[in-house]
Parts: structure tokens; C-alpha cells; sequence
């Protein structure tokens, strides 16, 4: 653990690359802002700790990362307003998740004055990235690998702690097609899908792929003992609206911790309105659209925020959700958390960090 104040070197780049880039077409993970902090974890503690210019990082090939897969991440992002004003969001939250992370992946705990103090300072540093048009941000994401150069299955005794950021704009530019997938899994429970690991990403990608082809955007998963039960979305928690009721499924060792959706079902309830984390099956779903009960259906993430489902596919079939109208919720609580993340809202939770 830190016991003295962090001292952070600081080597900055001659000159910015920000006027390089057009902040008003920037997409999403394309581009990379001057900086990134590092810190190592070496014999037990947390050393040479800096903000260097952005740039390739050497590892041995027996780096045991790339092998036995001790590598978690998060994500997060940094908001500006048309005041100049710079804020973080639920940045305490991200932080908390990594260790938790960590945890399950046998990785030292991060300290927060490592975490919180190098990711403030990269942020002063870099604070011309952070675009202020609206539906952008600057996307964050810590990096945490084991980096032993070792040929062995056990935990590594070396890591080392990356935080690079990005300008992005929003992740999905129009309402996605989902297919819900009842071949493939991404995670059982006692794994590892509560945590925001590498592999847990990598073995996506194949499921993903094959439902691109049939012209969806994204999968949703279901358990993976019988293929019944709605889990999450590739990048985002899912959300339903049955009759009025806000349905999303409950947490556990299979499903991401997700901070927005923690934020929707908050404000959800704030709002008066009814909220149930509970199973539903993709009968169920199938039956409400039927019946023209299901009202709306979305992802909440950090990169999607919120992402507006207009149909899923289940087994050759595609059932089309109602068209976007201001007056959903989805929409309002998507102005809400905008307001409040750009400091326009009253803050009732201190969910932002002004910088």
C-alpha cells in the first residue's frame, strides 16, 4: 500500500496532436489522446508511477498476460460542457469494480491513490481531448496485466497498471438489431462473467460475428444451462419495459455489474416508476411482443450508454420494437444522465467529480 503522498513523474509530449483530429467526427476508439499513465507493481509494491506520451510498450514474449490470461480492464469516461467545465462520472464506482475484478483474477489489489490520483493527473494533463460536442466524451480505459516472464500456471508477482484515453463519439450511431444467441455462452456460473476480463471479450467475438452476418449488430446472451433466460448484451446490460414495469436481470456471477445500469434503475425508481431485476425468459419477451405489451427494449453501458434495441431475433424469427419517440423512457433517462454528467442537472448522488 501507499503510505507517502503518490509522486507522479510527468514527461510530457513537445508538442499536442489535438488539433490533429476533428473532435466532430471522431468515432469511437480510433484515435488517442497525448498520454497514459503507468504504474508497476513490483515486490510487493507500487512503483515508478508516470504520465508519459502515448506509445507502443514493449513486453517479453513470456509475458505471462498472453498466456495464462490475467489481463481485466474498465471503462469509463470524462464529460465536458459548453462552460469549459470538466467532470468524471462514477469514477469511485470503476475503480471499486477493477479491484473486484482483480480479485477474482488473483491480482493485487490497486490502492486508490494509485488509481484515482493517476487518472486525475492524466486527465489535467490531457484535458484539451475531452470534446464538448454533445453525444461525445473522452472515453477511459485502465489496463491491468500480469507481466512475470514465466512459463507456468500460477498467478504472476509482477503487474502493471495502464490508463489511456480516447475522444469518442456515441458507440452505436442508430437503434441496434440484437440476435438472442442459444448456441453459444459467454459465461457459468462460478466464472468469471461479473468481471471485466480480456478473455471474457475475446471468446465473444466469434458468436458476434456469425450474427453480423445475418445483419444484427449484437447478441444478447441467455443462461448457459438451458438457453432460457435473458442475461446481457455483448457490450451493455439489457433492459426491457413490460406494461410499464422496467425489467432487467438480476445480478450475479454471470453478468456485469454494469454502472449505468445501476444509474438507470436508480433514477428509474426515483421517478416513481416500477422496477423488477428478475429472470425473463426469451418466452416471455416473445409473448409481450405479441401481445403488444413490450414498450421498449435497450442496452445501458458505459461506451453504448443508451442504446435503443429496434428488433431481436430469435431462431430465424425477427420481432420489430415500437418506433423512438421523446416520450419513452429510455430517451428521458438518457437526457438525465447527460444533464448530470455534463453538470447541467442537479447531482443528488455525487456520482460526478469536477476537475
Amino acid at each position: 500500500m501507499i503510505k507517502e503522498k503518490l509522486n507522479i513523474n510527468v514527461r510530457k509530449v513537445n508538442k499536442s496532436r489535438v488539433s490533429e483530429v476533428d473532435l466532430k467526427n471522431i468515432g469511437f476508439g480510433k484515435y488517442f489522446s497525448d498520454h497514459m499513465f503507468i504504474a508497476d507493481y513490483e515486490n510487493g509494491k507500487w512503483t515508478d508511477m508516470s504520465i508519459v506520451p502515448y506509445d507502443k510498450i514493449p513486453f517479453s514474449p513470456s509475458s505471462s498476460m498472453m498466456h495464462y490470461g490475467q489481463a481485466i480492464f474498465e471503462g469509463m469516461k470524462a464529460y465536458k460542457n459548453d462552460k469549459g467545465e470538466a467532470f468524471l462520472f462514477r469514477s469511485l464506482d470503476n475503480f471499486k469494480r477493477i479491484n473486484v475484478s482483480a480479485e477474482r483474477m488473483a491480482m493485487p489489489p490497486i490502492p486508490k491513490e494509485v488509481f484515482m490520483d493517476g487518472l486525475i493527473e492524466l486527465l489535467k494533463v490531457d484535458r484539451d481531448w475531452i470534446p464538448s460536442i454533445d453525444g461525445s466524451a473522452l472515453y477511459i480505459r485502465p489496463l491491468y496485466i500480469a507481466t512475470d516472464e514465466y512459463i507456468g500456471v500460477k498467478p504472476s508477482d509482477n503487474y502493471k497498471l495502464i490508463i489511456i484515453t480516447a475522444p469518442v463519439s456515441s458507440y452505436y450511431s442508430e437503434p441496434v438489431k440484437v440476435l438472442v444467441e442459444t448456441k453459444y455462452i459467454r459465461a457459468v456460473e462460478g466464472g468469471v462473467g461479473f468481471v471485466k476480463a480480456s478473455g471474457n471479450y475475446g471468446r465473444s467475438l466469434f458468436p458476434a460475428k456469425l450474427a453480423q452476418q445475418k445483419g444484427y449488430q449484437q447478441i444478447i446472451w441467455t443462461d448457459a444451462k438451458n438457453h432460457r433466460y435473458m442475461e446481457e448484451s455483448g457490450t451493455m446490460n439489457v433492459m426491457f419495459i413490460i406494461n410499464n414495469v422496467l425489467i432487467t436481470p438480476p445480478l450475479g456471477d454471470t453478468i456485469l455489474a454494469g454502472i449505468t445500469r445501476d444509474s438507470v434503475l436508480t433514477i428509474a425508481m426515483e421517478w416513481g416508476m416500477k422496477v423488477e431485476e428478475r429472470k425473463i425468459s426469451v418466452d416471455e419477451l416473445i409473448e409481450a411482443h405479441q401481445k403488444k405489451t413490450l414498450q421498449e427494449a435497450f442496452g445501458t453501458g458505459t461506451a453504448a450508454t443508451i442504446a435503443h434495441i429496434s428488433l431481436f431475433g430469435f431462431e430465424d424469427k425477427q420481432y420489430q420494437l415500437p418506433p423512438i419517440t421523446e416520450d419513452l423512457f429510455s430517451e428521458k433517462v438518457s437526457k438525465e444522465l447527460d444533464g448530470i454528467k455534463k453538470g447541467k442537472i442537479k447531482d443528488k448522488h455525487n456520482w460526478i467529480y469536477k476537475f
